[in-house]
């Protein structure tokens, strides 16, 4: 494993790495893991099929009609 020292952390920022990690239950060090491997590998992007085909079945094709409303301009 590679190690990362950051320097010059604004004490505010610091603070709020242990508040979060105690909120988590986990070491500053540990937290500072989870939020760099989130923001930089983040969740897994599902494709614009997958979104669709997961999308509840509601409703009845005549709820989604297109209304001509061309005579209420």
């Amino acid at each position: 494993m590679t190690r990362l020292l950051v320097r010059d952390l604004d004490p505010e920022i610091n603070l709020a790495l242990k508040r979060q990690a105690a909120k988590h239950g986990r070491s500053a060090e540990a937290e500072h893991r989870e939020i760099l491997k989130h923001a930089l590998l983040g969740p897994k992007k599902k494709s614009f099929a997958l979104v669709l085909a997961s999308m509840p079945n509601v409703g009845d094709d005549k709820d989604f009609e297109r209304i001509d409303d061309s005579d209420f301009k």
